[in-house]
């Protein structure tokens, strides 16, 4: 024997966000168990090329775990049944011979689908680009060491920046709440003393277009924090949270 699986897939096509959509059942059979799920679905669309059927559609780029693309929702969980990685790291070794697996999109209302398996994520381009940068005038560039910062709040700044905005967090809450991702890129710039100055009108700014966008609240369940690839931390949320209360306090010229 191959010892390759021969596995069933249930899989939601969809020609666009005005199309109702709906499960289609493929089979993938003699599916090596050390392909990556994005390598079985290239399998998958290769037998369905050859048959001139439209194959699936889905989003990847890297495939090193790196730009958070590879967004399926596999089996009920964001990225699949591991923690901790994404799509493209989930090898077909964590499903059994036999099984039937479900792929399902990120499903959002600000996450419209383009098709099939792939979705429209701009939302979060505008939620950065709406306060997610510096922009005060700081002078010259001093070495980089110039500015002590220490090592555990710098730490804290890069654990914040590893997202890398895949949208799991939106996928895995019941409310859609793009909390963590926001928290994340809010939390990596408030940390540090560059990102002192604009700090009370970034968290501001930031939190009203991620509810112009159409997320949902924060449900406080930490389903999230579960799912993230990156492991992002919830006290991130806390953070967005202590960062938008205080900003209250201040007088608007203050803050712009």
């Amino acid at each position: 024997m191959s010892g390759n699986m021969n596995l069933t897939l249930k899989v939601w096509r969809q020609k666009n966000a005005a199309d109702k959509g709906g499960f289609v059942t493929y089979k993938a059979d003699d599916v090596s168990p050390d392909m990556s799920f994005l390598e079985m679905l290239d399998i998958v669309n290769e037998r369905l090329v050859k048959k001139t059927e439209d194959p699936i559609h889905f989003d990847h780029d890297c495939r090193e775990g790196i730009c958070g693309a590879c967004s399926l929702y596999i089996n009920g969980r964001p990225h699949g049944p591991k923690q901790a990685i994404t799509t493209c790291q989930l090898h077909m070794r964590s499903f059994s011979d036999g099984e039937t697996i479900t792929i399902e999109p990120w499903r959002a209302e600000a996450f419209p689908v383009i098709k099939d398996l792939a979705v429209d994520r701009t939302a979060f381009d505008r939620i950065q680009e709406a306060g997610g940068f510096i922009s005060v005038n700081t002078g010259g560039v001093p070495d980089a060491n110039e500015i002590p910062i220490p090592k555990v709040v710098a730490d804290e700044a890069f654990n914040s920046a590893t997202c890398i905005q895949c949208g799991a967090c939106v996928a895995a809450c019941k409310n859609a709440s793009a909390a963590l991702f926001v928290s994340a890129k809010i939390s990596q710039l408030a940390l540090l003393p560059q990102g002192q100055t604009e700090r009370y009108r970034r968290v501001q700014a930031m939190v009203a277009q991620m509810d112009a966008e159409g997320f949902g609240s924060c449900t406080n369940t930490g389903a999230c924090e579960v799912e993230c690839p990156k492991g992002i931390s919830l006290t991130n949320i806390n953070r967005m949270r202590r960062d938008y209360f205080n900003a209250k306090f201040f007088k608007e010229e203050e803050i712009h």
